[in-house]
């Protein structure tokens, strides 16, 4: 996924400075001379996987077409504490009229692509893949699916428009409607969207086989054990791909990789990632 010339982040860019900026910055306005000079530098006060310098480079330039960043370091670099991440040179009015909404995207973006090392890390000894989920925050989900990308992720489907997952309540508003047998759901799907994946969340072994006649690209095991994982991986044989989901933590994501699924899907790379600890300095 690249950000570049996405015109959802520059909206985005847009409402988040319309948001703080307002009808003016009133602090810098009274005490900041018009024209002054200077240069700052964004610092790292931990350790992080860095991403989104691309939009807070934007963010500067939306400010003051005239500041210039230049970023010392790439999207998914490892950096240690006080290491500058990125330096800005121009009118210093901009700089501090920009800080915190660049920061404010660094920091989130940043945070996030650490959480995802960190699992990817837990789960490199099996291959499996770490996946995100539609668990975003409302409107960031192009960043915050990057930052995963940065981290190592992979991205699951961006929206309900890209992959079709029957999921339970699905699958019980089919039965109801008289038609239990899930393969002719699975059929139905990809005769009315032909080309997108199909994927079946199941919670037992029993489903397992009755979503494996269906012939699904992907089957989701929903909060199982990891016995229960291990029962189905053996049940599948290969025959489609297999998504771990539900509850996963980095004390048990290496368990669970370790049953055999192709991939584990985690929501709280993006809905629990804590920010990254990140400041502006003028130098």
């Amino acid at each position: 996924m690249s950000l570049a010339g996405d015109s959802r982040v520059h909206d985005l860019i847009r409402r988040a400075l319309d948001e703080d900026i307002g009808t003016g910055d009133v602090t810098t306005l009274s005490l900041v001379p018009q024209g002054l000079q200077g240069k700052a530098a964004i610092l790292s006060r931990g350790s992080y996987v860095v991403a989104g310098l691309d939009v807070a480079a934007a963010v500067f330039a939306k400010v003051d077409a005239s500041l210039r960043c230049r970023c010392a370091v790439t999207d998914g670099a490892e950096v240690s504490p006080d290491a500058v991440l990125m330096t800005i040179e121009g009118p210093v009015r901009g700089i501090l009229t920009a800080e915190r909404t660049a920061l404010n995207f660094l920091q989130r973006m940043t945070g996030i692509a650490t959480r995802t090392r960190q699992f990817v890390e837990r789960v490199r000894p099996f291959g499996t893949k770490i996946l995100d989920t539609r668990k975003t925050t409302p409107t960031l989900r192009v960043l915050e699916k990057y930052a995963v990308e940065c981290g190592g992720g992979t991205n699951h489907r961006m929206g309900l428009y890209d992959w079709v997952l029957i999921k339970d309540n699905h699958r019980n508003l089919w039965k109801a409607n008289g038609a239990a047998h899930l393969a002719e759901a699975v059929a139905t799907a990809r005769k009315r969207f032909p080309g997108i994946p199909v994927e079946v969340e199941v919670e037992c072994a029993e489903d397992l086989m009755a979503a494996l006649q269906a012939k699904p690209e992907w089957i989701m095991l929903d909060n199982m054990t990891p016995e229960a994982m291990r029962r189905c991986v053996d049940l599948c044989a290969g025959r489609c791909q297999l998504e771990a989901s539900g509850g996963v933590t980095l004390d048990t994501v290496a368990a669970i990789a370790a049953t055999g699924v192709h991939a584990i899907s985690v929501g709280g790379l993006t809905h629990s990632a804590p920010s990254a600890d990140l400041s502006l300095e003028l130098v």
